[in-house]
Protein backbone atom coordinates (compact mmCIF):
# COMPACT_ATOMS: atom_id res chain seq x y z
CA UNK A 1 0.00 0.00 0.00
CA UNK A 2 1.10 3.67 -0.81
CA UNK A 3 0.73 6.14 0.79
CA UNK A 4 1.40 10.32 -0.20
CA UNK A 5 0.13 13.37 -0.93
CA UNK A 6 -1.21 15.38 -3.50
CA UNK A 7 -1.69 19.32 -4.90
CA UNK A 8 -3.74 21.22 -6.97
CA UNK A 9 -1.62 23.88 -7.26
CA UNK A 10 -3.85 26.21 -6.01
CA UNK A 11 -3.12 29.97 -5.20
CA UNK A 12 -5.43 30.91 -2.83
CA UNK A 13 -5.55 33.53 0.27
CA UNK A 14 -5.10 33.02 3.77
CA UNK A 15 -8.47 33.86 5.57
CA UNK A 16 -6.74 33.90 9.03
CA UNK A 17 -3.85 36.32 7.73
CA UNK A 18 -5.74 37.64 4.46
CA UNK A 19 -2.53 36.91 2.99
CA UNK A 20 -2.46 35.71 -0.94
CA UNK A 21 0.84 34.11 -1.69
CA UNK A 22 2.43 34.98 -4.95
CA UNK A 23 2.72 31.67 -8.05
CA UNK A 24 6.75 32.54 -6.93
CA UNK A 25 5.89 31.71 -3.40
CA UNK A 26 3.91 28.91 -4.10
CA UNK A 27 6.18 27.25 -6.36
CA UNK A 28 8.43 27.19 -3.90
CA UNK A 29 6.77 25.91 -1.05
CA UNK A 30 5.39 22.88 -3.17
CA UNK A 31 9.27 22.10 -3.56
CA UNK A 32 9.43 22.14 0.23
CA UNK A 33 6.38 20.31 0.33
CA UNK A 34 7.39 17.51 -2.08
CA UNK A 35 10.74 17.17 -0.42
CA UNK A 36 9.60 17.24 3.23
CA UNK A 37 7.51 14.59 2.07
CA UNK A 38 10.11 12.64 0.77
CA UNK A 39 12.32 13.10 4.40
CA UNK A 40 9.55 12.48 6.21
CA UNK A 41 8.85 8.72 4.11
CA UNK A 42 6.01 9.15 2.26
CA UNK A 43 5.65 6.94 -0.59
CA UNK A 44 4.04 9.37 -3.32
CA UNK A 45 3.89 13.01 -4.19
CA UNK A 46 1.62 14.30 -6.68
CA UNK A 47 0.95 17.76 -8.37
CA UNK A 48 -2.17 18.64 -11.06
CA UNK A 49 -2.52 19.88 -14.11
CA UNK A 50 -4.38 23.84 -14.59
CA UNK A 51 -3.90 26.53 -16.61
CA UNK A 52 -5.90 28.65 -15.55
CA UNK A 53 -5.90 30.84 -12.53
CA UNK A 54 -5.95 30.72 -9.29
CA UNK A 55 -3.70 27.60 -10.10
CA UNK A 56 0.16 27.68 -11.38
CA UNK A 57 1.18 24.37 -12.11
CA UNK A 58 0.22 24.67 -15.87
CA UNK A 59 3.53 21.74 -16.70
CA UNK A 60 3.91 19.19 -14.78
CA UNK A 61 6.71 17.60 -15.73
CA UNK A 62 9.02 21.16 -15.54
CA UNK A 63 8.30 20.60 -11.72
CA UNK A 64 8.73 17.45 -11.34
CA UNK A 65 11.71 17.24 -12.78
CA UNK A 66 12.81 19.65 -10.70
CA UNK A 67 11.74 17.93 -7.47
CA UNK A 68 12.92 14.54 -8.87
CA UNK A 69 16.26 16.25 -8.59
CA UNK A 70 15.82 17.10 -5.23
CA UNK A 71 14.61 13.78 -3.91
CA UNK A 72 15.81 10.92 -3.04
CA UNK A 73 13.19 8.02 -3.06
CA UNK A 74 9.80 9.55 -3.11
CA UNK A 75 7.58 8.27 -6.05
CA UNK A 76 6.48 11.15 -8.32
CA UNK A 77 2.96 11.34 -10.13
CA UNK A 78 0.45 14.14 -11.21
CA UNK A 79 -3.29 14.43 -10.22
CA UNK A 80 -3.93 14.84 -13.41
CA UNK A 81 -2.36 15.19 -16.76
CA UNK A 82 -4.98 16.18 -19.06
CA UNK A 83 -5.60 13.30 -21.46
CA UNK A 84 -7.44 15.71 -23.83
CA UNK A 85 -6.28 18.81 -24.63
CA UNK A 86 -2.30 17.74 -24.55
CA UNK A 87 -0.98 16.15 -27.87
CA UNK A 88 -0.69 12.30 -26.64
CA UNK A 89 3.10 12.47 -28.99
CA UNK A 90 3.70 15.35 -26.31
CA UNK A 91 3.34 13.47 -23.26
CA UNK A 92 4.87 10.30 -24.38
CA UNK A 93 7.67 12.30 -24.84
CA UNK A 94 7.92 14.50 -21.92
CA UNK A 95 6.87 11.68 -19.64
CA UNK A 96 9.40 9.61 -21.08
CA UNK A 97 11.92 11.84 -20.61
CA UNK A 98 10.98 12.97 -17.28
CA UNK A 99 11.00 8.85 -16.20
CA UNK A 100 14.74 8.89 -17.18
CA UNK A 101 15.38 11.57 -15.19
CA UNK A 102 13.51 10.44 -12.11
CA UNK A 103 15.07 6.97 -12.72
CA UNK A 104 11.72 5.36 -12.88
CA UNK A 105 10.48 6.81 -9.90
CA UNK A 106 7.17 8.05 -11.86
CA UNK A 107 4.12 7.59 -12.76
CA UNK A 108 1.11 9.56 -13.94
CA UNK A 109 -2.89 10.18 -13.27
CA UNK A 110 -4.67 10.61 -16.63
CA UNK A 111 -8.05 12.65 -16.34
CA UNK A 112 -10.37 15.07 -18.39
CA UNK A 113 -9.85 17.72 -15.94
CA UNK A 114 -12.30 20.32 -14.30
CA UNK A 115 -11.95 23.58 -16.51
CA UNK A 116 -14.56 23.43 -19.57
CA UNK A 117 -12.73 26.30 -21.11
CA UNK A 118 -9.90 24.60 -21.45
CA UNK A 119 -10.39 22.55 -24.22
CA UNK A 120 -11.08 25.81 -26.62
CA UNK A 121 -7.91 27.31 -25.25
CA UNK A 122 -6.10 24.48 -27.07
CA UNK A 123 -8.37 23.84 -30.05
CA UNK A 124 -10.57 21.26 -28.76
CA UNK A 125 -14.30 20.87 -28.21
CA UNK A 126 -15.49 19.73 -24.80
CA UNK A 127 -18.50 17.92 -26.29
CA UNK A 128 -15.65 15.55 -27.58
CA UNK A 129 -13.50 15.22 -24.14
CA UNK A 130 -14.63 11.66 -23.33
CA UNK A 131 -13.59 10.51 -27.22
CA UNK A 132 -10.88 12.74 -26.71
CA UNK A 133 -9.77 10.97 -23.76
CA UNK A 134 -10.14 7.51 -25.12
CA UNK A 135 -8.25 7.98 -28.75
CA UNK A 136 -5.38 9.47 -27.34
CA UNK A 137 -4.78 6.84 -24.53
CA UNK A 138 -5.14 4.44 -27.24
CA UNK A 139 -2.22 6.06 -29.32
CA UNK A 140 -0.11 7.08 -25.91
CA UNK A 141 -0.35 2.72 -25.48
CA UNK A 142 1.07 2.08 -28.45
CA UNK A 143 3.69 5.01 -28.41
CA UNK A 144 5.43 3.68 -25.26
CA UNK A 145 5.07 -0.04 -26.79
CA UNK A 146 6.38 0.49 -30.29
CA UNK A 147 9.17 0.85 -31.68
CA UNK A 148 7.35 2.52 -34.85
CA UNK A 149 3.97 3.80 -35.32
CA UNK A 150 1.76 3.70 -37.43
CA UNK A 151 -1.49 5.61 -36.91
CA UNK A 152 -4.41 7.36 -38.00
CA UNK A 153 -7.54 8.54 -35.87
CA UNK A 154 -9.99 11.52 -35.50
CA UNK A 155 -8.50 14.04 -33.32
CA UNK A 156 -5.01 14.49 -35.14
CA UNK A 157 -2.58 14.09 -37.92
CA UNK A 158 -1.62 10.52 -38.58
CA UNK A 159 1.65 9.27 -37.91
CA UNK A 160 3.94 7.31 -40.18
CA UNK A 161 6.69 5.41 -39.20
CA UNK A 162 7.00 7.36 -36.07
CA UNK A 163 9.27 6.89 -33.24
CA UNK A 164 8.78 8.65 -29.85
CA UNK A 165 11.79 9.62 -28.55
CA UNK A 166 13.44 8.61 -25.10
CA UNK A 167 12.22 5.31 -25.38
CA UNK A 168 10.52 4.43 -22.11
CA UNK A 169 13.62 3.57 -19.75
CA UNK A 170 14.24 0.31 -19.34
CA UNK A 171 11.99 -0.51 -21.69
CA UNK A 172 8.95 -0.08 -19.47
CA UNK A 173 6.36 2.46 -19.66
CA UNK A 174 5.40 4.61 -16.51
CA UNK A 175 2.44 3.11 -14.79
CA UNK A 176 -1.06 4.76 -15.62
CA UNK A 177 -3.64 4.95 -13.47
CA UNK A 178 -6.59 6.82 -14.91
CA UNK A 179 -8.54 9.05 -12.94
CA UNK A 180 -12.58 9.53 -13.50
CA UNK A 181 -15.34 10.50 -11.06
CA UNK A 182 -18.15 9.40 -12.98
CA UNK A 183 -17.24 8.23 -16.40
CA UNK A 184 -17.86 4.11 -16.92
CA UNK A 185 -15.88 4.23 -20.16
CA UNK A 186 -12.83 5.94 -18.69
CA UNK A 187 -13.04 2.53 -15.93
CA UNK A 188 -13.69 0.57 -18.65
CA UNK A 189 -10.65 1.85 -20.37
CA UNK A 190 -8.30 1.26 -17.76
CA UNK A 191 -9.51 -2.45 -16.93
CA UNK A 192 -9.22 -3.19 -21.09
CA UNK A 193 -5.60 -2.36 -20.30
CA UNK A 194 -4.78 -3.73 -16.88
CA UNK A 195 -4.03 -0.27 -15.91
CA UNK A 196 -4.76 1.48 -12.44
CA UNK A 197 -8.00 3.11 -11.72
CA UNK A 198 -8.35 6.20 -9.30
CA UNK A 199 -11.04 7.69 -7.86
CA UNK A 200 -10.51 11.10 -6.26
CA UNK A 201 -12.36 10.51 -3.32
CA UNK A 202 -13.74 13.68 -2.05
CA UNK A 203 -16.36 16.46 -2.97
CA UNK A 204 -19.12 13.19 -2.80
CA UNK A 205 -20.95 11.35 -0.24
CA UNK A 206 -19.21 8.59 1.73
CA UNK A 207 -19.39 5.45 -0.86
CA UNK A 208 -20.24 7.64 -3.52
CA UNK A 209 -17.61 5.93 -6.27
CA UNK A 210 -17.95 2.28 -5.07
CA UNK A 211 -19.98 1.43 -8.08
CA UNK A 212 -17.71 3.28 -10.49
CA UNK A 213 -14.85 0.84 -8.52
CA UNK A 214 -16.79 -1.62 -9.05
CA UNK A 215 -17.28 -1.41 -12.67
CA UNK A 216 -13.68 -1.09 -12.91
CA UNK A 217 -12.84 -4.48 -11.07
CA UNK A 218 -15.17 -6.37 -12.56
CA UNK A 219 -14.09 -5.32 -16.45
CA UNK A 220 -10.54 -5.86 -15.47
CA UNK A 221 -11.53 -9.65 -14.79
CA UNK A 222 -13.22 -9.40 -17.70
CA UNK A 223 -10.38 -8.53 -19.80
CA UNK A 224 -8.34 -11.48 -18.33
CA UNK A 225 -5.52 -9.26 -15.72
CA UNK A 226 -6.93 -10.86 -12.57
CA UNK A 227 -8.86 -11.58 -10.48
CA UNK A 228 -11.47 -8.39 -9.26
CA UNK A 229 -9.82 -8.56 -6.38
CA UNK A 230 -6.36 -8.10 -8.21
CA UNK A 231 -7.02 -4.67 -9.91
CA UNK A 232 -5.05 -1.51 -9.34
CA UNK A 233 -7.31 1.18 -7.61
CA UNK A 234 -6.35 4.69 -5.80
CA UNK A 235 -8.44 6.66 -4.28
CA UNK A 236 -8.06 10.70 -2.94
CA UNK A 237 -8.62 12.25 0.13
CA UNK A 238 -8.55 15.44 2.19
CA UNK A 239 -7.23 15.12 5.96
CA UNK A 240 -6.53 18.05 8.61
CA UNK A 241 -5.26 16.56 11.48
CA UNK A 242 -3.93 17.94 15.05
CA UNK A 243 -2.95 16.06 18.12
CA UNK A 244 -6.20 17.13 19.20
CA UNK A 245 -9.35 16.49 17.67
CA UNK A 246 -11.07 19.58 18.99
CA UNK A 247 -7.72 21.48 17.87
CA UNK A 248 -8.08 20.39 14.62
CA UNK A 249 -11.96 21.47 14.17
CA UNK A 250 -10.28 24.57 15.44
CA UNK A 251 -7.86 25.39 13.16
CA UNK A 252 -9.37 24.03 10.11
CA UNK A 253 -12.66 26.11 10.45
CA UNK A 254 -11.08 29.15 9.25
CA UNK A 255 -10.16 27.37 6.01
CA UNK A 256 -13.07 25.56 5.23
CA UNK A 257 -15.85 27.79 6.08
CA UNK A 258 -16.91 29.73 2.97
CA UNK A 259 -14.49 28.18 0.58
CA UNK A 260 -15.72 27.93 -2.79
CA UNK A 261 -15.43 24.19 -2.79
CA UNK A 262 -16.43 22.70 0.66
CA UNK A 263 -17.89 25.69 2.75
CA UNK A 264 -20.49 27.39 1.55
CA UNK A 265 -24.01 25.50 2.64
CA UNK A 266 -22.40 22.77 5.01
CA UNK A 267 -20.99 23.13 8.90
CA UNK A 268 -17.72 21.55 9.02
CA UNK A 269 -19.12 18.61 11.39
CA UNK A 270 -21.39 17.78 9.00
CA UNK A 271 -19.40 17.76 6.24
CA UNK A 272 -16.91 15.80 7.95
CA UNK A 273 -19.61 13.11 8.74
CA UNK A 274 -21.11 12.96 5.50
CA UNK A 275 -18.48 12.42 3.11
CA UNK A 276 -14.91 11.85 2.81
CA UNK A 277 -12.95 14.78 4.18
CA UNK A 278 -10.70 13.94 7.41
CA UNK A 279 -10.13 15.93 9.80
CA UNK A 280 -9.28 15.06 13.63
CA UNK A 281 -6.78 13.26 15.90
CA UNK A 282 -4.49 10.91 14.28
CA UNK A 283 -6.66 8.25 15.30
CA UNK A 284 -9.67 9.52 13.90
CA UNK A 285 -8.23 10.08 10.25
CA UNK A 286 -6.75 6.14 10.72
CA UNK A 287 -10.25 5.68 11.38
CA UNK A 288 -11.77 7.09 8.18
CA UNK A 289 -9.47 5.75 6.35
CA UNK A 290 -9.67 2.43 7.74
CA UNK A 291 -13.89 2.99 6.57
CA UNK A 292 -12.40 3.24 3.10
CA UNK A 293 -10.83 -0.06 2.89
CA UNK A 294 -14.14 -1.46 4.49
CA UNK A 295 -16.27 0.05 1.85
CA UNK A 296 -13.77 -0.32 -1.30
CA UNK A 297 -11.65 -3.55 -0.28
CA UNK A 298 -8.00 -3.77 -1.00
CA UNK A 299 -6.80 -0.73 -2.52
CA UNK A 300 -3.31 0.29 -3.61
CA UNK A 301 -2.66 4.05 -3.36
CA UNK A 302 -3.90 6.41 -0.84
CA UNK A 303 -3.35 10.59 -1.30
CA UNK A 304 -4.45 13.08 0.69
CA UNK A 305 -4.69 16.99 -0.11
CA UNK A 306 -2.93 18.72 2.80
CA UNK A 307 -1.80 22.06 1.05
CA UNK A 308 -4.98 23.69 -0.17
CA UNK A 309 -7.39 26.84 1.05
CA UNK A 310 -4.51 28.94 1.52
CA UNK A 311 -3.09 26.80 4.25
CA UNK A 312 0.13 28.81 5.12
CA UNK A 313 3.29 25.86 5.02
CA UNK A 314 4.10 25.76 8.50
CA UNK A 315 1.12 24.13 8.84
CA UNK A 316 1.16 22.19 6.05
CA UNK A 317 4.93 20.98 6.93
CA UNK A 318 2.62 19.69 10.37
CA UNK A 319 0.22 17.93 8.69
CA UNK A 320 2.98 15.86 6.66
CA UNK A 321 4.40 15.13 10.07
CA UNK A 322 1.59 13.57 11.34
CA UNK A 323 0.67 11.58 8.82
CA UNK A 324 4.34 10.18 8.66
CA UNK A 325 4.95 9.56 12.03
CA UNK A 326 1.25 9.02 13.27
CA UNK A 327 -0.99 7.92 10.65
CA UNK A 328 0.48 6.16 7.70
CA UNK A 329 2.51 3.63 10.21
CA UNK A 330 -0.69 1.86 11.97
CA UNK A 331 -2.10 2.18 8.99
CA UNK A 332 0.66 0.10 7.09
CA UNK A 333 0.25 -2.14 9.91
CA UNK A 334 -3.67 -2.40 10.13
CA UNK A 335 -4.16 -2.69 6.24
CA UNK A 336 -1.70 -5.39 6.40
CA UNK A 337 -3.43 -7.69 8.56
CA UNK A 338 -6.50 -7.14 6.66
CA UNK A 339 -5.12 -7.25 3.11
CA UNK A 340 -6.54 -10.87 1.24
CA UNK A 341 -3.18 -12.75 0.21
CA UNK A 342 -4.06 -11.80 -3.73
CA UNK A 343 -4.16 -8.44 -3.22
CA UNK A 344 -1.38 -6.89 -5.49
CA UNK A 345 1.24 -4.14 -4.46
CA UNK A 346 1.14 -0.82 -5.76
CA UNK A 347 3.27 -1.01 -9.12
CA UNK A 348 6.72 0.46 -8.88
CA UNK A 349 8.94 0.65 -12.02
CA UNK A 350 10.92 -2.05 -10.41
CA UNK A 351 8.76 -4.69 -10.37
CA UNK A 352 7.12 -3.29 -13.98
CA UNK A 353 10.83 -4.58 -14.78
CA UNK A 354 10.30 -7.82 -13.22
CA UNK A 355 7.50 -8.69 -14.49
CA UNK A 356 8.63 -7.99 -17.88
CA UNK A 357 11.62 -9.56 -18.19
CA UNK A 358 12.71 -11.42 -14.90
CA UNK A 359 16.32 -11.95 -14.10
CA UNK A 360 16.75 -11.27 -17.99
CA UNK A 361 18.25 -7.92 -18.97
CA UNK A 362 15.68 -5.08 -20.01
CA UNK A 363 15.73 -5.00 -24.10
CA UNK A 364 17.51 -1.81 -25.18
CA UNK A 365 15.12 -0.43 -28.07
CA UNK A 366 16.49 0.37 -31.61
CA UNK A 367 13.58 3.36 -32.61
CA UNK A 368 13.16 3.10 -35.80
CA UNK A 369 16.62 2.48 -38.03
CA UNK A 370 14.80 4.04 -41.17
CA UNK A 371 14.57 7.35 -39.73
CA UNK A 372 18.35 9.14 -39.74
CA UNK A 373 19.37 12.38 -38.15
CA UNK A 374 17.41 15.66 -39.47
CA UNK A 375 21.04 16.77 -41.20
CA UNK A 376 22.65 14.09 -42.97
CA UNK A 377 19.88 11.00 -42.56
CA UNK A 378 22.63 8.98 -41.36
CA UNK A 379 21.41 6.78 -38.58
CA UNK A 380 23.77 5.51 -35.79
CA UNK A 381 22.09 2.32 -35.45
CA UNK A 382 23.29 1.37 -39.13
CA UNK A 383 26.40 3.11 -39.26
CA UNK A 384 29.92 1.54 -38.49
CA UNK A 385 32.32 4.00 -36.22
CA UNK A 386 34.18 4.55 -39.36
CA UNK A 387 31.21 5.58 -41.48
CA UNK A 388 30.53 7.79 -38.79
CA UNK A 389 33.68 9.59 -38.90
CA UNK A 390 33.76 9.49 -42.59
CA UNK A 391 30.05 11.98 -42.20
CA UNK A 392 31.50 13.87 -39.33
CA UNK A 393 35.13 14.31 -40.16
CA UNK A 394 35.82 17.47 -37.47
CA UNK A 395 35.13 14.75 -34.57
Amino acid sequence: MQFGIFSVSDVTRDPTTDHTPSEAERIDAIVTIARHADQAGLDVFAVGEHHNPPFFDSFPTTLLAHIAAVTARIMLSTSTTLITTNDPVRIAEDYAMLQHLAKGRLDLMLGRGNTGPVYPWFGKDIRQGVHLALENYNLLHRLWREDVVDWEGEFRTPLQGFTSTPRPLDDVPPFVWHGSIRTPEIAEQAAYYGNGFFANNILAPNGHFLQLVNFYRKRFEHYGHGTAKQAIVGLGGHAYIAKRSQDAYTEFRPYFQGNPIYGINSSLEDFVSATPLSVGSPQEVIDKTLGFHDQFGDYQRQLWNVDGMGLPLPMVLKQIDLLAEEVVPVLRKELEARRDPDAPDAPTHQSLVRAKYGDQPPRRPRPNSNRGDNLTGTSPYQDSETDYRATYPAL
